[in-house]
């Protein structure tokens, strides 16, 4: 029995570290799947690796004027544009939602959470109709300012729970002492909020980045960003160029993914993090 009882934990220690590599293996086999075709040539059935190793699909896709560079422009520009004006319209919003209770607020909040809600189809045509009026369509500004639409409430809620344990003492004391308001966002405000401005920023940016059917139909197929560009390349046949579209569309995803799971890590063990 004492033996039998000894064998069990080290069981479980197997299955759970058998479990974790299972899933490490299925998250990570389309990516090495995409890595090794990014670099093939003439890799065909049954063959274990390419016969043939070669870079023309990156000289191609990177070369000057292409579509892939204007496309990763494109992508980059909105994306950054759309992260900035969402963290600055959302944080005054955030700070409403987080510090203060009032008539109606959870009313508000359901409607800021609406677009999420909604079918993102009936959302998507509905402000094409409105843009098309407005003069907005088939222009980066015009997808900039609708990609706000599904990007707005998540960044309200992170900088809202931020909030939520926020204690508006510091800033009172400062004002005491005759700091300006200027002075008290940024010596005090921003860097107690500044773990969660940095994870909603990364995640509006990474709503933007990944933004398809809004881009579509708002940028009336002359603003050509990475989604657009993969999707059209998805229905060709060359899955060389079609692996190296999705690495780069996915590396940017992964690398603020990990630096915001650092940010948190780091800023939890020194209990900053007021997610």
């Amino acid at each position: 029995m004492v033996e039998r009882y000894r064998r069990t934990p080290e069981l479980k220690t197997i299955m759970r570290y058998a479990a974790l590599l299972l899933m490490g293996l299925v998250f990570t086999a389309p990516l090495i799947a995409f890595l090794l075709n990014a670099f093939a040539r003439q890799w065909f059935f049954p063959q274990l690796l390419p016969e043939i190793w070669t870079l023309e699909a990156w000289e191609r896709l990177f070369s000057a004027g292409s579509d892939f560079t204007q496309a990763l422009g494109n992508s980059t520009l909105i994306a950054t544009v759309v992260a900035v004006i969402s963290l600055m319209l959302g944080l005054p919003a955030a700070r409403a939602l987080g510090l203060y209770r009032f008539r109606g607020k959870r009313l508000l909040e359901f409607l800021l959470l609406l677009p999420a809600v909604v079918p993102p189809l009936a959302v998507s045509m509905g402000l094409t109709v409105n843009f098309l009026r407005w003069g907005l369509t088939g222009n980066w500004i015009g997808v900039a300012l609708v990609h706000l639409v599904p990007v707005l409430p998540y960044v309200v809620l992170v900088l809202s729970g931020t909030f939520a344990t926020y204690d508006i003492a510091h800033e009172q004391q400062a004002r005491t002492l005759g700091a300006k308001p200027l002075a008290v966002f940024l010596y005090i405000t921003l860097p107690m909020i500044l773990p969660g401005v940095v994870v909603a920023g990364l995640f509006a940016f990474l709503i933007s980045w990944s933004q398809y059917l809004l881009t579509l139909l708002v940028g009336s197929g002359r603003v050509i960003t990475l989604p657009i560009l993969l999707f059209s390349s998805a229905s060709g046949s060359n899955n060389t160029t079609i692996a190296v579209q999705a690495l780069m569309f996915t590396a940017p995803t992964l690398l603020l993914l990990i630096f915001t799971s650092r940010v948190l890590a780091r800023n939890a063990l020194t209990g900053l993090v007021r997610l």
